[in-house]
């Protein structure tokens, strides 16, 4: 069975091998803490667990893993890290119901062209605790609405910034250029002393001697590396240039790829960047917009389904003999954002409205009105009123600024929190 590489991820992160455990178990049954973490604790069953499934994932990825001993290191800092959230999760009772992780796994079997039931059978022929995994699926889930709730909506972006990112592009005469970056991070602990200081900034001079010396990049971030990606090489994907934090994208605009930076200094620690690529993305966005008028009729307390319905069904029996649509809008629609306006809409773009509504106005030519068509919202009859193509690249662009802003803000305040929880935290390592 072939899976998108976001499941094979998922898979290898989540996985937990009934073979391996009851082989752990018996080589190992008092199976010792490594690791407490507040009130709880991590074992080493646990650890050796991740560490079998992080060289599976290596391996699919045809990646060199070092030693069992850094794997561990690094796995067991993660895993500290992600009880800390759950912690502090459970404390301000964030929780995921089970129809959100259904949601969730239907999601996921659905990008692989797979039914749930099928999705099951699968992890568990490939020796996948289903049970295990979906629940470790939830913990994924708690902790990125917590990330969100305490950095991610914390986040502002005004339309002078906005502007000022638009401007930046245009001045390099309006390219959208991506960067393929590798990343290594050899983090500094929140008010640090100058003795852990000058221990990084020693660690990042060895690390960009092996590197100058030939060692391989990836090898050196699974073995050394701090940063989120560790563990994928220091892999951060293709980013465009606006996107990219301001200490890299200032290194990166001279640099030919290949090129491996000094260790750039930041409050999170010594960062050391290599330029894997570069291309350039720039696309025009056009789209056909539909101008349309309709009136709705909700259902509700005062107005049951089918009253609805046949409601909307006479008004569009009236319009078709001759009354105005506008007028009739005016005096029976429920909708109170476009009633005043007799009905009307403006230019609608792609995928603006419910699907029903967008369906039913995919269908429809230029002055012609709808049957009954029901949404969540009610019964509504639809008028087109016309269809153009419009160029739409500047809102696309001017949408897209927006979510490269906030990509920026959130990398450093999420480093930042992260560093923050674990300094708070009572940790003791006993690996």
């Amino acid at each position: 069975m072939k899976f998108t590489s976001s499941f094979l991820i998922l898979l290898a992160a989540f996985a937990w091998n009934p073979v391996a455990i009851a082989a752990l178990s018996t080589s190992d049954p008092l199976d010792r803490i490594v690791a407490v973490v507040n009130n709880d604790v991590i074992t080493e069953l646990e650890l050796n667990i991740e560490v079998t499934n992080i060289k599976n994932q290596l391996r699919q990825q045809k990646t060199r893993f070092p030693s069992d001993a850094i794997l561990k290191k690094q796995l067991l800092e993660r895993m500290i890290l992600r009880q800390i959230q759950l912690q502090m999760a459970d404390r301000i009772h964030l929780r995921v119901d089970d129809e959100m992780l259904n949601r969730t796994m239907d999601n996921i079997a659905a990008q692989n062209k797979l039914s749930l039931k099928s999705l099951r059978e699968t992890l568990e022929k490939e020796g996948t605790d289903f049970a295990q995994f979906r629940e470790n699926m939830r913990h994924e889930i708690i902790i990125n609405q917590l990330q969100k709730r305490q950095v991610h909506n914390r986040i502002t972006i005004t339309n002078q910034e906005i502007e000022r990112f638009l401007k930046n592009i245009e001045l390099r005469g309006g390219q959208t250029t991506e960067y393929h970056l590798g990343h290594i991070l050899v983090a500094i602990p929140e008010a640090a002393s100058s003795a852990q200081i000058s221990q990084a900034r020693g660690k990042s001079s060895d690390i960009i001697k092996k590197l100058s010396e030939g060692a391989d990049f990836t090898q050196i971030a699974i073995a050394m590396s701090d940063g989120q990606q560790a563990l994928e090489g220091g892999d951060i994907g293709w980013r465009r240039f606006e996107a990219l934090p301001t200490l890299f994208s200032s290194w990166v605009n001279e640099q030919a790829v290949g090129n491996v930076s000094h260790a750039i200094r930041s409050p999170s620690g010594y960062h050391i960047i290599k330029f894997l690529g570069k291309r350039e993305n720039e696309q025009q966005y056009v789209v056909t917009q539909t101008h349309a008028r309709h009136i709705l009729i909700r259902t509700g307390e005062f107005s049951n389904n089918n009253e609805a319905r046949s409601r909307v069904a006479k008004l569009r029996v009236r319009i078709l003999a001759g009354e105005d649509f506008s007028t009739l809008a005016k005096a029976h629609s429920d909708d109170p954002g476009s009633s005043t306006n007799g009905g009307d809409l403006g230019w609608i773009n792609p995928g603006t409205m419910v699907p029903p509504f967008e369906q039913a106005l995919s269908l429809l030519g230029d002055n012609q009105i709808s049957e009954p068509v029901q949404t969540r919202f009610g019964w509504h009859i639809i008028e087109v009123l016309g269809k153009r193509t419009h160029d739409n690249t500047g809102s696309v662009k001017r949408k897209k600024a927006q979510e490269t802003i906030r990509a920026r803000k959130i990398e450093p305040a999420l480093q930042s929190w992260m560093r923050r929880l674990r300094s708070e935290a009572f940790v003791e390592n006993r690996l």
